[in-house]
C-alpha cells in the first residue's frame, strides 16, 4: 500500500502543481504520522536571529468589498462631491479635518492621530486601466499586480521569491480562513492559519488522505513526496511557534470591536517569527455598501481605524514600531453618484494608505476629478496602484525588483 501511495504522489502531483493548487499554505493539525519537529526553543532562537538580521517587516491589510474612498477621505472642499451625493455626502462638521479640501470620516479618530503625527500617508486615485467592477476579478488584479493577465501567483509570493530565493521557512504569514492569491508563490510555502489554537491544514478535500500519509516512511522516495514531507515538517514547526507565541501574548492595548487579526501579528513579531510579510484582511466583503451606507460604513471605518491605531501602539509597546510598515487597500472604490438605496455601487479608483513610524506622512498622487468621470460615472485613476507597491518594495524593503515582479516599471514615491 505504501508503494502504491508513493507512486500516486509521483504520477499526479508535481511540486509546481502542489504550489499552484494552493496546498502549500498550511499548518499541521490535520496530519497524522511521526514527523518530529525540532525543539521550539531552537526554533525561536533561529527565528530571533533571522529577525534581527533583517528587521523590516511589511503588513498588508485588505479591506474586502470595495471601500468607499470618497466617504473615507472626504473632499468636502469640492462642491461636486455634494452634487453627486445630496443625501449621503458627509458635511464638513461631521469630519475630522485634514486641510482645506479633505477630511477623514468622523469615525476615524485613530487615523486622525496617525496623520497628525506624520505617520500616515494617503494615496489618491489608485487604480488601473480598464477597471473591472467584479469583486473577484478586480481583487485578483490587485493580488497579482497583473490586471487582465490571469497570473497564477501573487505579487507578494513573487516578491518573496526574489528577495529570498532559498525560500526560508515562515517567510510569509497569511492570517485567514483560506490562503490569499496574493501570497501564492512558486517557491515559498506560506503559513496560513485563522485561529492559533486550531491551526489546521488548508487543502483540497480530495488530497486529504495523501496529505495524512505523507509523514509515513517508505522504501521509495521521489521529489514530490519529499516536497510534501518538507511541507509537513515546516507546518508542524510553524504550528508550534504560532501556538506558543499566542499563548505568551498579553497586551493592555484595546483594539476595539474588530481587531482584524492584528494582535496575532504582534504576537508573532514579538516572539521573533522570521516573517517578512504578514497578510490580513477585513473579511466577508464587509465594505460592499450598496444600501443605507452611511451608518454601516462609519462603523466599519471606526473598527478599522481603532484596530490599526492600537496595532501601532502595540508595536511601540514591544519596541518594534520602527521596523513595521502597514499598507491598506481595497479592490476598488465606489461609484461617485449615490444610488437610490442611499448607498453606492461598485466603482474604480480609490485611495490607499501606508502607515508607520518611518513613513513621511501626508497626501500623495494627483487628485481625480469629480467633474470628469469615466463613462460609468466612476473616478478615473490617476495613480497606478503598482506605484504604491513599488514604493513599498524599493523604499521599505530595499529591493529593486525585476520588471517581472510587477509586470512593468513604476516610479516609486519618496515615502521613506
Amino acid at each position: 500500500m505504501k508503494t502504491a501511495n508513493n507512486r500516486r504522489f509521483s504520477s499526479t502531483l508535481t511540486r509546481r502543481e502542489i504550489l499552484r493548487r494552493g496546498m502549500a499554505g498550511i499548518s499541521l493539525a490535520g496530519l497524522s504520522g511521526t514527523v518530529l519537529a525540532p525543539s521550539l526553543i531552537g526554533q525561536a532562537a533561529h527565528a530571533a536571529a533571522a529577525a534581527q538580521a533583517n528587521e523590516k517587516i511589511l503588513v498588508i491589510l485588505e479591506l474586502s468589498g470595495g471601500n468607499d474612498g470618497l466617504n473615507t477621505v472626504v473632499p468636502y472642499g469640492d462642491d461636486a462631491y455634494y452634487r453627486h451625493r445630496p443625501n449621503i455626502g458627509l458635511a464638513k462638521g461631521e469630519l475630522r479635518i485634514l486641510d482645506d479640501h479633505f477630511g477623514l470620516n468622523g469615525g476615524m479618530a485613530g487615523f486622525e492621530r496617525l496623520y497628525k503625527d506624520g505617520n500616515l500617508a494617503i494615496f489618491h486615485g489608485c487604480g488601473y486601466e480598464n477597471p473591472s467592477y467584479s469583486h473577484f476579478t478586480s481583487m485578483a488584479y490587485w493580488h497579482t499586480a497583473a490586471p487582465n493577465s490571469g497570473d497564477e501567483y501573487g505579487w507578494v509570493g513573487r516578491l518573496a521569491g526574489e528577495i529570498a530565493p532559498d525560500a526560508p521557512p515562515n517567510y510569509l504569514v497569511n492570517i485567514a480562513a483560506r490562503q490569499s492569491l496574493a501570497v501564492r508563490s512558486a517557491a515559498h510555502v506560506p503559513v496560513v492559519f485563522d485561529q492559533p489554537a486550531r491551526f489546521t491544514r488548508e487543502a483540497f478535500y480530495e488530497e486529504r488522505d495523501e496529505l495524512n500519509r505523507v509523514a509515513e516512511t517508505g522504501s521509495q522516495s521521489n521529489s514530490s513526496r519529499d516536497f510534501l514531507l518538507n511541507i509537513a515538517r515546516s507546518a508542524q514547526d510553524a504550528s508550534g511557534l504560532v501556538r506558543q507565541a499566542w499563548e505568551n501574548y498579553s497586551s493592555p492595548i484595546d483594539y476595539g470591536v474588530n481587531n482584524l487579526d492584528l494582535p496575532k501579528v504582534v504576537s508573532l513579531i514579538d516572539a521573533g517569527m522570521p516573517t517578512k510579510v504578514y497578510y490580513v484582511s477585513y473579511r466577508n466583503n464587509a465594505f460592499d455598501t450598496h444600501v443605507f451606507q452611511n451608518n454601516v460604513h462609519r462603523r466599519l471605518l471606526t473598527y478599522t481605524s481603532d484596530a490599526v491605531s492600537a496595532f501601532m501602539q502595540d508595536l511601540e509597546r514591544i519596541g518594534r514600531a520602527d521596523d513595521v510598515a502597514l499598507m491598506i487597500f481595497s479592490e476598488f472604490g465606489r461609484r461617485v453618484p449615490e444610488n437610490v438605496n442611499l448607498g453606492t455601487d461598485h466603482g474604480a479608483a480609490n485611495n490607499m494608505f501606508v502607515i508607520g513610524k518611518q513613513v513621511q506622512g501626508g497626501q500623495y498622487g494627483e487628485l481625480p476629478s469629480l467633474t470628469q468621470l469615466n463613462p460609468e460615472d466612476n473616478l478615473a485613476y490617476t495613480t497606478d496602484f503598482r506605484r504604491v507597491y513599488q514604493t513599498i518594495i524599493n523604499g521599505w524593503l530595499g529591493h529593486q525588483g525585476s520588471q517581472d515582479l510587477l509586470h512593468g516599471e513604476f516610479e516609486p514615491f519618496e515615502l521613506f
